[in-house]
């Protein structure tokens, strides 16, 4: 647990540019102020390059982890506007990741930095917060390939008991769409996270099968 707590330290550190205090880290951390003081001397003993003391702040070091990036205008461009998507449009697990994401390529060189701090790409609010939430459950049940049951409510307001293989999310600008193989209907169908009245997650996994994958939906498009 402690070894976990070491690395959100460094990442916390590592996307800002300025430094913070130990009772902010703390706070974000879950800790007490004196955990966290222990938890720094340890990354400093262990080289981990952390300025500053107690009262004043705590920074990381640019460069850190990683070797200068180099990434061209278009590039940067398409890095950027994928992890404001995920910021904005995602589950709030998928949103701190992205912020993650965005710290450690601003802590990878001056020239990232800033090509980052380039306010030429922006992504608008979340409209669908209310099937955002269900997002990360979602994005869970795609990776790990479980099946998973629902209530789900469709647009002429018909309320279906679903068991679906989840293959995929889309997002869109104003919904998340989940592309699953139906069992009760023995084929693809897209559904609306806002419009799942209850969602359980089983533990039964399905097998990859070929012409039942996301590959084999797109296929269609």
């Amino acid at each position: 647990m402690r070894t976990i707590r070491l690395f959100q330290v460094l990442d916390y550190l590592r996307a800002r540019s300025q430094p913070v205090s130990a009772e902010r880290i703390a706070r974000h951390l879950g800790v007490s102020v004196r955990t966290l003081y222990r938890d720094i001397a340890t990354l400093q003993g262990m080289g981990a390059p952390i300025r500053g003391a107690g009262g004043l702040g705590y920074q990381l070091e640019r460069g850190y982890f990683l070797p200068p990036l180099h990434f061209d205008a278009d590039e940067l461009d398409a890095i950027v506007l994928g992890l404001r998507l995920a910021a904005k449009r995602g589950d709030p697990d998928l949103a701190v990741a992205a912020d993650r994401v965005l710290g450690k390529l601003a802590a990878s060189g001056e020239e990232v930095a800033s090509d980052l701090d380039r306010p030429l790409l922006a992504v608008g609010s979340r409209r669908d917060a209310e099937g955002a939430d269900r997002i990360a459950e979602l994005r869970r049940a795609v990776r790990e390939r479980r099946l998973i049951r629902m209530a789900y409510r469709n647009e002429a307001e018909v309320l279906t008991d679903r068991t679906v293989r989840p293959l995929g999310l889309t997002a869109f600008e104003s919904v998340w769409l989940l592309t699953g193989w139906c069992l009760a209907r023995a084929d693809f169908r897209n559904f609306r996270p806002d419009r799942m009245e209850s969602l359980v997650v089983l533990t039964d996994r399905f097998a990859v099968e070929s012409g039942k994958e996301f590959r084999d939906y797109l296929r269609l498009l």
